[in-house]
């Protein structure tokens, strides 16, 4: 896809790689290109195929202005070496029997990357992309401006620590991430990093961030000394197209295992709290990929689940901080690119829609675009005590422990009935329960140490499975980063923070 442009307008277009610089569209929108889909991937070819070979495909296709030396580069770098597993994103089959006729369900794990969270798989590749969008001579820096609701910013903070001509600066909600989460921003290495926690949840910091992008004079001030902005959350189509790959991936392990034929269905349940993961399967449909149904897992923040039930999205609602703590957010971002899609290219529909969620905080879609929309996506939401019951299902039918995101996934796909047609089920499992270990070792009935390393050691134990050595570790790392600030003071702290980087 070589042009790109705004969803909600189409005055502007650049390429894929002006857009990854770019982060966001000048008018709020996101970038997204009307060519997505008119190549298709060859799913007779995928079982033959490595994740790297699958990586260069796909992406080649989704960003045709980076030479194919350049995505074979990157691809290499992302993940050769980085992850557990040689497939990268590889897939567990459940022991439990599905009942007749009802096809096997698989988990995908995500999370076998440096930060042990799903976020790895773009974020250990967009830096590497972004790295090619400039001239080799140019001076200018790069700041990464960041808001995460638990992954995002370690994942991103890992893949862009000391990354020439780069710096970032990441925000998170004070007090509403686990402690493991908080630590592995607290105590990032790296010249080129800050972090600061903001007193507010996810989406006052996703809101401001998305301020930060649109003020002009601060965007004059940076420039004018040698620093442009562009973003690591999944509102950056480069942190969107890696992900599109490992559901191909997941396709070619199902046909390697005999699971699945060439053209068979698979259906997929993906936890998603910004849509953007679940979104890459949809761009993975478009490409070719013989996808039965995508099933959006909401926790107790379910204002997706309420908008795919009625056309209605309306974050005018209580925000609850649940044990899934990556999933409470009560602004979509990347829905904006599926409401796009599934409007066919509506860009005055989709302007009007987010005017209307910025002025009155909810909006409603036609009856025929919600017809559409029921059509390639299905939901469901778990309250905290089913979170809970499923881990303890997951463990007592499969032995297999799951972190409360993919719980989530579970629960919803334990309640869906399988798709008309689907050979297979796929549960993406979103970060390694050590990630999260007093919610689990309460999930199964553990004794709940007050110290979320014990509570790692109490798990280990139970379950004779073994916490990655990147979150045990935190325990005896120095915090670095202790920085709190109010979401109206998060500009000049982004500016503080690249002045910082020039003197580096």
């Amino acid at each position: 896809m070589g042009t790109y442009h705004s969803t909600r307008g189409r005055t502007l277009s650049c390429s894929s790689k002006v857009a990854i610089r770019t982060g966001i569209a000048p008018d709020g929108g996101l970038f997204v290109s009307d060519e997505l889909g008119t190549q298709q991937v060859d799913i007779s070819s995928l079982a033959d195929k490595s994740y790297f070979e699958i990586a260069q495909d796909v992406l080649g296709m989704l960003l045709n202005d980076y030479t194919a030396e350049e995505i074979s580069a990157c691809v290499d770098e992302a993940y050769r070496g980085t992850f557990a597993s040689e497939e990268v994103t590889p897939l567990v089959k459940l022991d439990a029997a599905p009942g007749a006729d009802a096809p096997q369900t698989y988990v995908m794990e995500l999370f076998g990357g440096p930060t042990s969270a799903f976020k790895d798989v773009a974020l250990q590749m967009l830096p590497r992309l972004m790295a090619r969008t400039s001239a080799k001579d140019s001076a200018e820096r790069i700041m990464i401006v960041t808001a995460t609701s638990g992954d995002t910013g370690k994942a991103a903070l890992a893949g862009f620590a000391d990354a020439p001509g780069t710096g970032i600066t990441v925000f998170y909600p004070e007090g509403k991430v686990s402690r493991v989460q908080n630590l592995q921003m607290s105590t990032q290495e790296g010249d080129n990093v800050a972090v600061c926690g903001i007193r507010g949840n996810f989406d006052d910091a996703q809101s401001a961030v998305k301020r930060i992008f649109a003020d002009k004079e601060l965007a004059e001030r940076l420039e004018a000394a040698g620093t442009v902005l562009s973003s690591a959350n999944s509102i950056n189509v480069g942190r969107l197209v890696p992900q599109v790959v490992y559901y191909f991936a997941a396709y070619a392990q199902l046909l390697r295992a005999g699971a699945i034929e060439a053209g068979d269905a698979v259906e997929f349940c993906v936890p998603t709290g910004n849509f953007g993961d679940i979104l890459a399967g949809y761009y993975a449909k478009r490409m070719g990929l013989p996808v039965a149904k995508l099933i959006v897992a909401s926790d107790k923040n379910n204002v997706l689940a309420d908008f795919l039930t009625t056309g209605v999205y309306d974050r005018n609602r209580p925000f609850f901080t649940t044990i899934s703590p990556s999933m409470d957010i009560l602004i979509s971002s990347n829905l904006e690119r599926m409401l796009y899609f599934l409007s066919d290219g509506d860009c005055e529909l989709v302007a009007g829609l987010m005017e209307q969620l910025a002025q009155t905080g909810r909006y409603e879609v036609p009856a025929e675009l919600l017809a559409k929309i029921q059509s390639v996506f299905g939901c469901g939401w778990a309250s905290e005590d089913e979170v809970r019951a499923a881990i303890k299902s997951c463990w007592d039918a499969n032995g297999y422990v799951i972190d409360p995101h993919t719980a989530c996934g579970y629960y919803v796909f334990e309640k869906v009935a399988p798709a008309e047609g689907a050979k297979a089920r796929v549960l993406l499992s979103t970060a390694s329960p050590y990630k999260f270990p007093r919610a689990c070792c309460d999930a199964l009935g553990l004794d709940v140490p007050e110290d979320d390393f014990e509570a790692m050691r109490v798990l280990e134990q139970a379950t004779n499975t073994v916490a990655p050595v990147q979150l045990a570790e935190l325990e005896s790392k120095p915090v670095r980063f202790e920085d709190v600030c109010d979401v109206a003071d998060m500009a000049n702290y982004v500016e503080s923070a690249a002045k910082k980087m020039a003197t580096n």
